[in-house]
């Protein structure tokens, strides 16, 4: 095994759930057998972080680091990894497989029964350092051509829209495809949707976003917050309704119209999180079964499907790197994952200083 000659890390911690983080000095993590650690160059501020934060999830155990959005160089290898050297480039999905189970045996670690999450399950990349698991089925080589920050963008909310998109969508040129909700997921599924030549409806009830959805390939756009009735308005623009559409914020009412606005034999795809309260939406079962409407989930992706969307990158057909907002310190991780939901931002938050 190849050790680290540091003997610490900087990370950004929390002791109580929706209490401030703090910047502390901890121990390294050290590989698995089967895993390696990274030392992180980027990471990526996702409201999924900010619901770990808030103790929306079950899997996390405190004291906790989050962060699950990473790209680095490997900085540390077990003994059992065959495909991955010290000095290696990668990024890594934010759901893990166990390599072993009959769904990562057919190619399905998005949904492994022993799946694990870098910044849920176990300590994450607001770090100087991140250990990872079964690194042989689940990390991914980096492109020379793709930069760090980059990278960390994609981790989430690009690659979950990406699986959204053209897996489970199986969207094609020429069909109409509705985003509700232009977060990252959203703005990432309405570039990936344009790159397949599909017209997109961008839905939200913010006028920059909207703007900016435009701007990275929206047909046409509905602010929801002007509109009496966004099932009606697209239905009108697509005369009949779509034939793909993206409930990419997790909400009841988002949820509701993804479905409704749907045309015969549509697809809804849900990829925002349903939490809380909200886990069991009401949906319009009698236009699902007169309709023959396929609702589907959407989980993250898995690594063996990143070459593809990093084909298209480096191709320069999809161009993720547009929906980098600012970069940011570990110190400023503080504040900026905490107000995550009081200042809703256009474009993604990724930290690359850890020193």
């Amino acid at each position: 095994m190849n050790q680290k000659a540091r003997a610490s890390m900087r990370a950004a911690i929390y002791s109580e759930f929706a209490s401030p983080l703090t910047i502390e000095t901890v121990a390294d993590p050290t590989p698995s057998d089967h895993g390696v650690v990274i030392r992180v160059a980027a990471t990526g501020l996702c409201r999924s972080d900010w619901h770990g934060w808030m103790g929306h999830d079950p899997d996390i155990r405190l004291p906790h680091v989050p962060g699950h959005e990473l790209a680095g160089v490997i900085e540390a290898v077990g003994r059992h990894v065959g495909r991955w050297q010290v000095g290696d480039r990668v990024t890594v999905p934010f759901v893990c497989g166990c390599g072993t189970c009959a769904e990562c045996a057919a190619g399905e670690h998005q949904v492994c029964e022993r799946q694990f999450q870098p910044g849920f399950t176990h300590w994450g990349s607001f770090a100087q350092y991140v250990a990872i698991d079964y690194a042989d089925a689940n990390l991914v080589r980096l492109p020379e051509a793709i930069d760090f920050v980059t990278a960390a963008s994609l981790g989430c909310r690009f690659a979950t829209a990406f699986r959204a998109i053209v897996d489970q969508g199986q969207l094609s040129g020429g069909q109409w495809v509705a985003v509700h909700g232009c977060g990252g997921v959203g703005l990432s599924a309405i570039m990936i949707a344009n790159a397949l030549g599909a017209n997109v409806i961008a839905i939200d009830i913010h006028e920059e976003k909207l703007d900016f959805a435009r701007a990275i390939g929206a047909a046409e756009t509905v602010n929801a917050a002007v509109v009496d009735d966004v099932v009606a308005q697209v239905q009108s623009i697509t005369r009949g309704g779509v034939h793909v559409s993206l409930d990419a914020l997790g909400s009841p009412t988002t949820c509701f119209n993804s479905i409704a606005n749907l045309r015969k034999r549509g697809k809804h795809i849900q990829v925002g999180l349903m939490l809380g309260e909200h886990r069991q939406p009401s949906v319009p079962m009698d236009q699902v079964i007169a309709n023959e409407l396929e609702i589907l989930g959407s989980h993250g992706m898995q690594s063996h499907r990143y070459p593809a969307m990093l084909a298209m990158i480096t191709a320069g057909k999809l161009q993720p790197e547009k929906l980098v907002g600012k970069t940011i310190r570990l110190e400023e991780s503080l504040e900026a994952l905490t107000t995550m939901d009081r200042y809703p931002n256009t474009g993604v938050t990724v930290i690359n200083q850890f020193d």
